[in-house]
This record gives structure tokens, sequence and C-alpha cells, in this order.
């Protein structure tokens, strides 16, 4: 936050505040007929590493076709949306150059990212920053250090290279290598990934909706991790990505007599194949902070293929997203999960719940609530405060000297459920938020910056009568 307000300071104004990507209206033309008009030519300018046909690809438009003028406007704004969406460039402007009455030139200028960044890491190891804030008292041997190597726009074709060296809390090597198009048609894509991690301190347990941990001098915990993945992008907003994958998991007997459903009853190793299939369609404007449109996603995943005992389980799950402009700088959203899992009597490791990711009721972040069926719907109503674009002529690299800002107020209420496990519900562990519906409501205020980074102040107050501030670094959903 200190960063953020010494940026500010020194922002110098600039002549257009109309460049956020979240902004429909820039685009510009030489003329203001509705006429039909036919493209000539596409220029591309600024992409001095990005390949011109990863531009290309997200257009729905091409040399020789014929529009009214009005609509083509409208086909560009869209353009624009679908090009910054591949997160490759700081900025997007496309323009129209009119020639003639009846021809027009477009022209995409773009400004690049940075693609390099060996990010040092310092990071705590608990589900949010609340919950390590509160329930673990801000213990910094809850973190992790190291190094991570992000190659983003490898080769200049949207391919990402990312490796991991960490130590700390857990010890973790990683190396993922993504590549979006390995066909003429840029249809197909691939990805491999392998990931090797040990912990001297792990959640065994859950009890009162909160995590127990053990601490050790001893390793506790080993887990390897090998996958494959393919998607299939068969349009512009559609994809379906399947995987699959191999993990190989050890814990130390210490575990097992704590929590013998930690693995299977009285085993100290997991291994399994996973196979999942997902499917995406995004129509949303900006995916780093949206403000218009939808997003569907369903994910299908069966954990167990039949080589070993130790996991069964398959499991769904549906997300829902949509986006509203209410006009005047009000925004509406609303988001809705459905988790869905079986048979019953599945490893600590396999539940769900919530209280993991975005999946959660605002207010409840200090609480892991368990199940195999799950249900969420979240709604925010914001405003538009601030929206500008700075620059920070100081700053030595270019890729980092454009400054935009969006500040939103909002408010919000959630509503949960999660349907208890049976063997909670036998030994009556955490069952005082499960089997019942959970409400959270409040209000905020989200600052937005580049490079896709979102801070979010909240205040929160829940059904139960408690409430608390609350603090986050990424979108809401």
């Amino acid at each position: 936050m200190l960063t953020l307000l010494l940026s500010l300071l020194f922002i110098s104004p600039s002549a257009d505040y109309n460049l956020s990507a979240s902004d429909s209206n820039y685009i510009t033309s030489d003329s203001t007929l509705n006429n039909r008009v036919r493209i000539d030519k596409i220029f591309i300018v600024g992409n001095k590493k990005t390949k011109k046909k990863i531009i290309l690809r997200e257009l729905d438009i091409a040399p020789g076709e014929i529009y009214q003028e009005d609509d083509l406007k409208s086909i560009l704004i869209q353009e624009k949306n679908k090009i910054t969406n591949l997160r490759l460039f700081t900025s997007v402007e496309i323009s129209m150059l009119n020639l003639s009455p009846t021809l027009v030139d477009i022209v995409i200028e773009v400004k690049e990212r940075w693609y390099t960044f060996p990010v040092p890491i310092f990071s705590i190891v608990d589900r949010n920053l609340n919950d390590w804030w509160t329930n673990q008292n801000h213990d910094f041997s809850r973190t992790n250090y190291g190094v991570k190597l992000y190659q983003n726009n490898f080769r200049g074709r949207n391919e990402t290279l990312n490796l991991l060296f960490q130590l700390g809390y857990t010890r973790q090597f990683g190396l993922t290598y993504r590549i979006p198009y390995i066909d003429a048609s840029q249809r197909h894509g691939l990805s491999v990934g392998f990931d090797y991690s040990e912990n001297k301190n792990i959640a065994v347990q859950t009890t009162g909706h909160k995590q127990v941990f053990l601490d050790s001098e001893d390793l506790l915990r080993t887990r390897r991790n090998f996958f494959v993945g393919y998607r299939f992008r068969n349009s512009f907003y559609t994809r379906h990505s399947a995987y699959i994958s191999f993990s190989s998991n050890a814990v130390n007997d210490t575990i097992v007599a704590l929590n013998d459903n930690y693995y299977q009853p009285g085993e100290t190793t997991q291994r399994y194949f996973e196979v999942s299939y997902s499917f995406q369609r995004d129509k949303r404007d900006i995916v780093s902070y949206p403000l218009r449109g939808n997003e569907l996603e369903l994910q299908l995943t069966k954990s167990g293929l039949g080589f070993f005992n130790d996991v069964n389980q398959f499991d769904i799950r549906a997300m829902y997203t949509q986006y509203k402009d209410l006009n005047k700088g009000f925004f509406l959203a609303n988001y809705s999960s459905v988790y869905l899992s079986g048979p019953n009597k599945q490893p600590y490791t396999k539940l769900g719940a919530l209280g993991y990711k975005n999946d959660f009721v605002r207010g409840y972040e200090l609480f892991l609530i368990e199940g195999q069926n799950y249900f969420l719907n979240r709604t925010t109503l914001k405003k538009r405060i601030l929206n500008i674009k700075g620059r920070l002529g100081f700053f030595p690299i270019e890729q980092f000297r454009d400054f935009p800002l969006s500040i939103y107020i909002k408010t919000y209420v959630d509503l949960g459920y999660v349907e208890n496990i049976d063997r909670y519900e036998e030994t009556q562990q955490n069952v005082t938020l499960a089997n019942r519906y959970l409400g959270g409501t409040g209000f905020g205020i989200d600052f937005v910056t580049y490079y896709d980074t979102v801070l979010r102040f909240e205040y929160s107050f829940t059904r139960e009568g408690t409430n608390g501030f609350f603090f986050h670094l990424k979108k809401e959903f």
C-alpha cells in the first residue's frame, strides 16, 4: 500500500485518460459517416517480440471484408478486449484509417509488457493473509522464500516457461512449460510440468473449522506430481482442456497416528492417476478485472484409475459469473459455484471445502468448511470513482512507466452452504458452520493497477454476528 501511495504522488498527468483496457470507448476514426467500408490492410505496430500471428489469431476481422462503419467500430472494441486479454501488452489501441469513403486500414498499436520476471519468493503458506494473521498469529516461520523465474511470451509465441526454486516452510521445485498453439490453425496447445515438494510442518486435521498443524524436525510429507495437458480452442471464446497426471505422496507415521484418514486408513503413501476435462466459455471484457460479459466453466475430474487403490473419487464443479454495466460508473457482478463429489468417505487430502482460493463466503475467511458437496453465490455492486493512466517518467524501465489506476467502492452479499461429512457428523467435529446457510455482507474498496494487480480492502459481517477487516491481493472471482 505504501508503494502505491508513493507512486501516486509522482504520477505525471497523461494527455489521455481513456487508455484503460476496461474502457470500451477508445476506438478512433477519421470519419463519422455510417457507410459501408472495406478493410484494405491490417497493420500491427509495437510488437517487437510478439509474433504477428499471435495477435491476428484473436481477430474476427480480415482484409477484404466489408462492414457498416458503425458496426466495424463496435467490432473493434471487442477486438481490442481480446488482444488485451492475451496479457502480453500494457496497452492496446486500435484505430481506423480512412483511405477513401469506402476503404479503410486498421492500425493496431501495442506496448509490450516486461516478460522475464526473476521474482524473489517471500510468501505465507496459509490459505489467505487473514488466516495467517489471525489463526496463525502472523508467525513469520510460516513463510516460503526462494525464486520464481517467469518467462512469459517465450519465443514471442505466447508460450510460458516457469521455474520454481523454493525453501522455507515448503521446500518446492517445479517446472512448467505451456505451448498455446502447436498447429498452423492455432487451435491446439500442449503443456507439461513436474512438481516436487516436502514439508516439516503440515495441517494434519481440521478442528472447529480451523486447520491443526504439526511442526517437526523430521520430514513429514513429500509430494511428486507429473502432468501433461492438452487444450483445444475451437473459437475465440471457448476452450476445451484435458489433463492426465500422476501423484506420488508420502507422510510420516506420526501423521497417520494423529489422523488415520489422512490417506486411506493406516496408509502412509498415496499414489494415483488423475484425468480431468474442463470447458470454458469466456466472454468477459477484461479478464484481469472484468466489468462486462460472462464466464461459464465446467470441470470434471476422476482421481484414481484402478491402477492403485489409494484414491477413488469423481467430482464435478460448475461456475458461472455475470458482469453488468449499470451505466454512470456502476457495475454489478454475480458469481455462482457448485461442487459435487463422491463416493463418500474420501481421504482428508481429497475433501472439498469453502475456504480455498476464491470459493469462500466473505466474512468467513478464517474458517475452512469442509464437505464433499457445496454451493456458493456472491454478488457485488461497485461504483468506479477513479480511472486514470499516469506516466512514471522517472522509472528506469519503459515497460513499467505507464501507470493505470482504477478505484472502486463496493458493497456485497454472499450466500453459501456446505453439506457436512459423515464422519464429522458422527464425531461432532466441524459441525458449527456445516449443514446450514452461511451469509456474509459488507463494504470495501478495490485498487486496480498495472500488471493485473488488484488490492481489495473489505469489512464484512456474518450471519453468526461476527465482523472484521479483511485484505486480499486478487480479484473477487
